[in-house]
């Protein structure tokens, strides 16, 4: 019975991290200026690798707040910390790229490319910045 005993503990971090990666999809769906899911319903490949860079540099340092957390309110406000920071790089490329969501749109991959690992670093530099 032992092997199992943080079974509990394990369902409630796995449970707030997927309602966090949730919350972070319907979020930054809406924050961006095109509609991901649709152009990817639509076959349109820069939509995926965007998204796709995104999730990961969101889910990373989600992953070290679940691991570094006290507390799932801990683990809670470190998700929330990292929604907003991969919401802000997305501005920040907007910034760079104006004209990314219709880039994206027309299924040119540098500018997904661009956004999908901007995404990362910040992720992972997000992650880094958890680990004090």
């Amino acid at each position: 019975m032992t092997s199992i005993a943080g079974l509990p503990d394990f369902l409630v971090y796995l449970g707030t991290g997927a309602g966090l990666t949730g919350l972070y999809l319907v979020v930054y769906t809406l924050a961006t200026a095109h509609n991901e899911l649709a152009l990817i319903r639509r076959d349109v490949t820069a939509a995926s690798v965007s998204l796709g860079g995104s999730l990961l540099g969101f889910t990373l340092p989600l992953a070290v707040a679940i691991y570094n957390a006290r507390s799932v309110l801990d683990c809670l406000v470190w998700g929330l910390v990292a929604l907003v920071v991969q919401v802000g790089v997305y501005w920040l490329v907007r910034l760079v790229l104006p004209d990314l969501s219709r880039r994206i749109e027309d299924d040119r991959i540098a500018a997904a490319l661009l956004l999908g690992a901007a995404s990362l670093a910040g992720g992972v530099l997000n992650a880094a910045s958890m680990t004090y």
